[in-house]
């Protein structure tokens, strides 16, 4: 890209923000817009609102000048390529919610130059880039994409919490509207990232997407149930799987756990079934992992109930101490995390629920689980630990100290195989 230019990244989030200190990184200099004042003054105060993105590396893009947030969206005119990082959730009955992506497109248009680059990166149906996007681009600028702009599509591929993970090192897929445009979308990743992999179309690059997640969740179902079907026959799946992926080929492990979380897994499936029917297909394999892993959390709290009972307690009116509130370990993203399904769960059914998160100390309002909105987490003490008739591990965060948990537990109802090194054979250990 030229010297003078700028690259503009719209959502400064989990994707957003790590893409945008990659490219100051490597010497471009870097506009980022959100719509929330409070991450861009954050930012441009050298802060980091992200667990596993230091504040060192904000401070150091913006001390020099690599780098500057803002809200304004009238300064896309700077930016000689703009990049979409917005959520893209479902609406009711699991259809895709587009609005951030198509409210993005409509504050950017009236500010697009000719000759602009637009890519979207956040997770969306095949046909989203060039229809939907494309219209709304064109319609508010007057310009033509392929011939007055340029257009393409490139899917995030974050993986948060995995120190492995370096958006520089991992292969960026691109998909143009025409050669053109994906000729100049190469250009553009070529800034920052080491391999690119081009592919036919924007439609492409965004199947290529739903079909990495989709691996993901199927096989994370049939873990799951698996899990459920060994439990039945005292066989612990965590000791199957362990054993299976010693073999060097044709095994690739996945763990189960209490439900998918994240912005991904449980909602990215759901983008290709729902298109799908337009085309008049069916994807029952698809459907059915999403059943069998929403399934999930209503197994761990009958094993919750089932480990009180051993005890001689019911579920209403127990203490339970839900030790994880973000969807994985080591992070503090709690966007679908299925903790707050499981506390909805044991809420209704009377049992006085306390959590502690070492990443999430006080829950952020979002709008699937409003009503938990400011609540606050407890320290985690022998005094917390022994209060509570049962821990529930949900989240298995490195910075939780087990060891103490195993010490001063009366029960433990363990989703992520956390204490199995400490409590296996317990009469107080429950694994779910």
């Amino acid at each position: 890209m030229a010297e003078h230019s700028r690259v503009g990244i719209v959502g400064l989030g989990y994707v957003g923000l790590p893409l945008a200190l990659q490219f100051a990184k490597s010497g471009c200099r870097v506009l980022g817009f959100d719509i929330d004042e409070k991450k861009t003054d954050e930012l441009n105060a050298g802060r980091s609102y992200i667990l596993h993105i230091p504040a060192e590396r904000v401070a150091a893009t913006i001390h020099t000048g690599q780098f500057a947030a803002t809200t304004d969206f009238s300064r896309v005119r700077e930016c000689s390529a703009v990049i979409i990082c917005v959520p893209t959730p479902l609406a009711k009955k699991r259809a895709p919610d587009l609005s951030y992506i198509l409210n993005t497109g409509k504050a950017i248009a009236p500010h697009l130059q000719r000759g602009t680059l637009v890519v979207l990166e956040s997770t969306t149906y095949p046909g989203t880039t060039d229809t939907e996007l494309r219209e709304v681009l064109e319609k508010i600028s007057g310009l033509r994409a392929g011939k007055d702009f340029h257009l393409a599509f490139s899917p995030e591929r974050e993986d948060p919490g995995n120190p492995q993970s370096n958006v520089a090192e991992i292969p960026k897929v691109v998909g143009g509207y025409t050669p053109e445009c994906q000729k100049r979308a190469l250009e553009l990743y070529g800034c920052a990232i080491k391999q690119l992999v081009p592919v036919a179309s924007c439609r492409v690059a965004e199947a290529v997407k739903l079909t990495e997640n989709i691996f993901r969740a199927v096989n994370i179902a049939m873990v799951n149930e698996l899990k459920v079907v060994y439990a039945a026959m005292d066989i612990d799946v965590w000791d199957v799987i362990a054993a299976a992926k010693t073999k060097p080929f044709g095994f690739m492990p996945f763990y189960p756990g209490p439900g998918l979380g994240g912005h991904c897994i449980p909602i990215d499936p759901f983008y290709l079934t729902w298109k799908a029917r337009e085309y008049g297909q069916e994807t029952r394999f698809i459907e059915l992992a999403g059943e069998v892993n929403t399934a999930m959390p209503a197994y761990v709290i009958r094993r919750v109930t089932e480990a009180l009972a051993s005890a001689g307690k019911t579920l209403k009116g127990s203490r339970v101490l839900l030790l994880g509130i973000a969807y994985k370990a080591n992070v503090d993203d709690d966007r679908e995390s299925p903790s707050y399904v499981l506390w909805e769960l044991l809420r209704a059914q009377g049992a006085h629920v306390e959590y502690h998160d070492p990443h999430v100390p006080v829950i952020r309002p979002s709008r699937e689980h409003a009503d938990f909105a400011g609540q606050r987490g407890v320290p985690l003490t022998p005094e917390t630990i022994s209060a509570a008739d049962v821990v529930l591990v949900a989240t298995q965060h490195a910075a939780v100290d087990y060891s103490l948990v195993a010490k001063h537990a009366r029960l433990v109802v363990d989703a992520r195989n956390a204490l199995a090194g400490l409590l296996q054979g317990a009469a107080n250990y429950f694994k779910a």
